[in-house]
Formats: C-alpha cells, sequence, structure tokens
C-alpha cells in the first residue's frame, strides 16, 4: 500500500487555494497524518485528455508492436495525458488496463470503412454498405463505450479528374447503426474531412465529429443544437498541403484538401463561437507523434478559445464529457501538477511537476 501523499495548490477547474490528500489512490479532502507533501504552492490539475488517439497505430500508419503501444502511452502520460479516448485501432489494447503505470483508456475497437476507401490494414472492411450495423455490434463489444466509423474518403471510383472525398454509407443504414450502439449504451463517432457526409451522420443521431473541416453553417447549427460533440485535430489538419501535394493524380480531392486546410481556423472558430462542444485531440498515431496535447490545446486557443476555456477542452470538461470524474472527494487520484498557472500561459503545460497516476507519482 503507497504512503498518503499531500498537495497544496490552487484546485482547478474551481480556482481555489487548497489542501488535497491521496490515499489509497484516491482523493480525500480530510486531513491524513503522516502524509508526505509532494507539491506546496502550485497548479493542480485533473489529468488531462487526449481525446482523439490512436495508441496502437505506428507511424507510417501500420499496426504496432506491443512494445511500440507502451511506449506510445507512456509519451502520452509523461505529457501529462491520464485518460485517452481512442478513435480506432488494429490491435488489442486491452492489455494496458492492467497497467498501473500507463493512462486509462477508453478503447473504440477497430474502425469501420469499406475497400479502399481508408487507409490499408487499419480497420474493417465492408464490401456490402448494408452490414454497417452488424460490424457496429462487433466494435461495441470489443471496445469501451465508442465505435469509430469512417464517414469520408477520397472515392477514386469517380476517375482521376473527379475523384474526391465522398460518403461511405446510405443514410437509412448510418440510423441503424448508430440506432443499434445507443441502444447497447454506446456512442459512435466520425471520421470526417468534408462537407457532404455530414447532413447523414448528424441526421443518424452521431454523437461526435472527428476533424469536421467540412462544417457549413447549417451544420454547425445542427451540432450545437444537438449538443453533437467536436475533436478537430487541429495539429494533424496541418498535414493537408502535404496529402495534397501526393494527390497529383487526384486534382479535384488535392484543391478540396487545400482548400479544407485554408479556412480550417474559421471553420473550427464558427464551432466554438456557435457553442459545438469542442474537444482536444491529437489524432497521434499514423503521422503524428505521441505526447502533444499541449500543441493542440494551445492551437484551440488560436482559432478563438479562451485559454481557459482550450484548457478545459483538454481536461475537466473533456472528463465530463467521456463520464470520468475531476479531483473531488474520493474521486481516482490521476493529476497533474504544475509550478505556474496554465490559465495564463499555457507554455507551463509543457513543464509538469508532478505526474500522479491511480496515486502513485509517476514523473
Amino acid at each position: 500500500m503507497a504512503s498518503p501523499l499531500h498537495l497544496n495548490g490552487v484546485v482547478l477547474p474551481e480556482g481555489e487555494h487548497r489542501d488535497l490528500w491521496i490515499v489509497d489512490g484516491r482523493v480525500s479532502t480530510e486531513p491524513v497524518p503522516g502524509s508526505e507533501t509532494i507539491a506546496s504552492g502550485a497548479y493542480v490539475l485533473p489529468g488531462l485528455v487526449d481525446a482523439h488517439c490512436h495508441v496502437g497505430i505506428g507511424l507510417g500508419a501500420r499496426p504496432a508492436e506491443p512494445d511500440e503501444v507502451v511506449d506510445q502511452a507512456r509519451a502520452e502520460r509523461d505529457a501529462g495525458v491520464l485518460l485517452i479516448r481512442d478513435c480506432g485501432v488494429p490491435v488489442d489494447t486491452g492489455h494496458l488496463r492492467g497497467r498501473q503505470d500507463l493512462p486509462r483508456i477508453l478503447r473504440a475497437g477497430r474502425h469501420i470503412a469499406r475497400p479502399k476507401r481508408y487507409l490499408p490494414g487499419l480497420g474493417v472492411d465492408l464490401d456490402d454498405p448494408s452490414l454497417l450495423p452488424k460490424a457496429v455490434a462487433e466494435q461495441v463489444e470489443a471496445g469501451d463505450g465508442w465505435v469509430k466509423l469512417v464517414g469520408d474518403w477520397i472515392d477514386r471510383s469517380a476517375g482521376g479528374a473527379s475523384a474526391d472525398l465522398a460518403p461511405l454509407w446510405p443514410d437509412d443504414v448510418l440510423a441503424e447503426a448508430i440506432g443499434l450502439a445507443h441502444d447497447a449504451g454506446a456512442r459512435v463517432t466520425a471520421h470526417v474531412f468534408g462537407e457532404d457526409a455530414l447532413p447523414g451522420l448528424l441526421g443518424a443521431g452521431i454523437d461526435c465529429v472527428e476533424h469536421g473541416t467540412g462544417l457549413t453553417a447549417d451544420t454547425i447549427d445542427l451540432m450545437a443544437r444537438h449538443g453533437v460533440a467536436l475533436v478537430p485535430t487541429l495539429i494533424n489538419i496541418e498535414n493537408f498541403p502535404a496529402i495534397a501535394d501526393t494527390a497529383v493524380r487526384y486534382p479535384r480531392y488535392a484543391a478540396h484538401m487545400r482548400d479544407l486546410h485554408a479556412r480550417v481556423d474559421a471553420t473550427i472558430g464558427a464551432a466554438v463561437e456557435a457553442g459545438v462542444p469542442v474537444y482536444a485531440g491529437t489524432d497521434a498515431g499514423g503521422g503524428i507523434v505521441h505526447g502533444r496535447i499541449v500543441d493542440e490545446i494551445e492551437s484551440l486557443h488560436r482559432v478563438g478559445m479562451s485559454r481557459e476555456d482550450a484548457l478545459a477542452a483538454a481536461c475537466w470538461r473533456a472528463r465530463a464529457w467521456l463520464n470520468h470524474p475531476t479531483l473531488e472527494d474520493g474521486a481516482p487520484a490521476d493529476l497533474v501538477v504544475y509550478r505556474h498557472d496554465p490559465r495564463r500561459d499555457l507554455a507551463a503545460l509543457r513543464d509538469p511537476a508532478r505526474i500522479v497516476l491511480r496515486g502513485r507519482v509517476v514523473r
């Protein structure tokens, strides 16, 4: 059994200067004699959240090896991320649950896509789109309350000159599949770059949109009215021009990707302004190295969020969205300590003084 710990400082999100104790892996607001003080006069936050992360996809968009999976999770932890919402991986990461030194993870199973309509080898490819409800049911069983769909991708069948982003699923099939997930107590999210897939997904009751670079005034209004979340993965969108540069055979698609990139700040800023719930996710794995949550928080501030709101999008508000507690009495002791106030300067997040996971100091 670990010795009790004591912290003193400004505790967020309340912003109150107070004392916390850690006993048997949980937060206590009652004094515990003999506790070891590990922070004083600091800023104490619930563990950060990476709400779009792929622990299990290696660089180059390939299945990660077991040791690589652990290294990825450790990189997230060392950046202060103690809760990960997985957004689809081709390997089973259930073994991470048994690791007391690695972040908690909410798994989404594998991406569900169509043949040649997503990155090869990562998802479950359905020849017949009517099989989507059955595939969703299988991924509900494989995950921890989330299912990930590929909502759109380049459709090369239209021919090189005309190929562009296009939806993968008929609206009626989406509605049946998402309804099935909801009946099973799971939520559904979807990868969406362009405009055309969004109305069908939103009409079918999708819970979250990943990326959202093709949002329009109408679809932003729908998301805001129905409380559909958005995880824009802004640091990944920075790669759109490079993606376009490799698509010389598909000029329409390449131009579309460049246009989406050029207006992304205005697009996501409009969603923020409209009241769409926006959360921080890095899309780490594949082409994004792990441990970049602070870059994403700073990007959310760039597109119009206040510093505190951008921080909340990767901390206490994200935890509430994912049904995980903050630092109330009796909550799991997953927290990060900083020397300076990150509400004033987000760069303070780059230098955690202490990281406590499951009541143990891990850094």
